[in-house]
């Protein structure tokens, strides 16, 4: 996870909320629904990024709590 923020990732055949770097889940829960909410509750509080992941481990989804730039970039 080398993307700063949130990211909610699959365990097993539940959900974690881990922080980038970390090695521990902030928190799991039964579906990722309930980790995207909980994941986005600490973005928010953090200013940061929530990145969520599918099955794969991919990222499939990505939003931003942080300080964007305005206007953006591109």
């Amino acid at each position: 996870m080398a993307k700063k923020g949130q990211h909610v990732v699959p365990n097993g055949g539940k959900w974690s909320v881990k922080t980038a770097g970390a090695s521990r889940a902030s928190s799991t829960h039964k579906t990722q629904a309930e980790a995207i909410k909980a994941g986005t509750q600490r973005a928010k509080k953090e200013g940061t990024e929530l990145y969520v992941h599918g099955r794969d481990g991919r990222i499939r989804e990505r939003n931003s709590y942080g300080h964007d730039p305005h206007p953006p970039k591109g």
